[in-house]
């Protein structure tokens, strides 16, 4: 016999933000009654949507039409940045479809399926061990290629009281990892001190500054800044907050001056790499990494040979690639010069090994020091392993028991593979407990002979 509790699927395409604000959603429709499924057939069907590039909306399409093909009599509501960018479209891929063109009438659309009750913030963050706290929205710049300030024109940011109560719930809550994120991290508080003295402004730099108060083991990780952004007074709170994780994602974009201005960037080469060498002031070999566009409209190969020597004199802890995109309703999609599809693959192909190089340096760089994991999840295809990440935004996969999962331990670093690290527990604590659990056994996985560490637990073999 059906349950009478009405269920609910949800799908996120996209960033963190949208991670965020789906688990706003889920914890909403909880509050209303609903019964959240991964599986099977549910009574309602929510896509939140990104429009960032052409790949992500065509992603979004072949979801919602496989949906409403699957389901003919259950609704299918989309919500997100495609939906803000492509009503129209959206609402005429099948009947049963709705479109929240404008995020702000979410709660109006969800009342119809009985979602009448919100909460105030999050509490949890469903599939994950950390947690995305969106501490604002909307983006005031108006760089030429990017369609999201069309998608998302609001500006807003939440009052620093209601995000440290959100993160207090969620640490209480058994979240170790709190990432801040939003559409433009850096511009925090923009709107919250504008037209008061400078004393009483409310900008990321004081964010810090209150949630390094707080109480509770956990660390803070910032999720992408902006150079123009890294400026004395947030260097300053990063120093007083030793929460603050020392990984950094600073979007360069390219390495030519002359595509930078095309491309309506703050910022010019000498100026970023001033603001990355700033952060290393700060921090003893933090991970730095980027976003590199290539072949935006006019890059010519001396343009390309300029960011492949700015992204290795930085030393990139890797690089995120994206081949151009052209957006509709953007200023680069109508400029004259589009590079060529095979020119821009090979040049993609050409960034990626040097981000495989960079990677790999970075990586080995670390061994031998003791890094602070966040453990996620055990590790399917190695029996007694886990994996997590590293205050420095590494994978490390090291020997433990799966009842650490969510702790955060420190770990000694033993080799650099090609993506991750390997390495061992150190805090005596948790050796004594997996000593404790099981005779350790010798399992050939991961070196081409037995590792031993004198006085720590032995580290299982690489290899066939």
């Amino acid at each position: 016999m059906r349950s009478t509790m009405l269920t609910c699927r949800l799908f996120t395409l996209g960033c963190k933000v949208n991670q965020y604000e789906t688990q706003y959603v889920e914890e909403a429709l909880r509050l209303s009654g609903y019964n959240v499924l991964d599986s099977g057939q549910a009574d309602l069907y929510i896509v939140n949507t990104c429009a960032v590039t052409q790949e992500a909306e065509s992603k979004a399409r072949r979801l919602i039409r496989r949906l409403a093909r699957e389901n003919p009599k259950q609704g299918v509501l989309v919500m997100g940045c495609f939906a803000s960018r492509s009503p129209e479209a959206i609402q005429g891929l099948a009947s049963n479809v709705q479109v929240v063109a404008d995020k702000r009438r979410l709660p109006e659309y969800l009342a119809r399926y009985g979602v009448i009750r919100w909460p105030n913030g999050i509490s949890d963050f469903q599939g994950h061990q950390r947690a995305f706290v969106k501490v604002q929205d909307g983006c005031l710049l108006n760089c030429t290629f990017c369609i999201i300030p069309v998608v998302r024109p609001y500006f807003v940011s939440r009052p620093i009281d209601a995000i440290v109560a959100e993160v207090q719930r969620l640490v209480a809550n058994g979240y170790r990892e709190i990432v801040l994120t939003g559409i433009h991290l850096g511009h925090y508080g923009i709107d919250l001190s504008r037209g008061k003295p400078k004393s009483e402004w409310s900008r990321l730099w004081h964010l810090l500054d209150r949630l390094g108060e707080m109480p509770g083991e956990f660390r803070i990780r910032l999720s992408s800044l902006e150079a123009a952004e890294v400026r004395a007074e947030l260097l300053a709170a990063c120093r007083r907050n030793p929460r603050v994780c020392p990984h950094f994602h600073l979007c360069l974009q390219c390495g030519s001056d002359r595509i930078l201005q095309l491309m309506r960037r703050r910022y010019r080469v000498k100026s970023f790499m001033e603001n990355c060498e700033a952060l290393r002031t700060v921090f003893d070999n933090p991970a730095i990494s980027t976003d590199i566009i290539v072949g935006f409209p006019g890059e010519t190969e001396e343009d390309f040979r300029a960011t492949l020597e700015v992204a290795e004199r930085i030393g990139f802890a890797w690089i995120h690639i994206f081949p151009f995109s052209p957006r509709q309703g953007t200023v680069a999609a109508t400029m004259p010069d589009h590079v060529p599809t095979s020119i821009v693959q090979e040049r993609k192909a050409r960034l990626a090994e040097l981000d495989r190089q960079l990677r790999r340096r970075y990586l080995e760089s670390l061994v031998g020091s003791s890094l602070e994991v966040l453990i996620e999840k055990n590790e399917p295809n190695l029996p007694g392993h886990l994996s997590g990440t590293a205050c420095r935004g590494v994978r490390v996969v090291l020997p433990g028991l799966p009842t650490w999962i969510g702790r955060l331990v420190k770990v000694r670093i033993a080799a650099a593979m090609d993506k991750y690290l390997l390495g061992y527990v150190e805090h005596s604590e948790h050796t004594k407990e997996m000593a404790s659990a099981a005779k350790p056994r010798e399992v050939r996985l991961y070196y081409d002979a037995p590792m031993q560490i004198p006085g720590r637990l032995s580290l299982p073999v690489v290899g066939p």
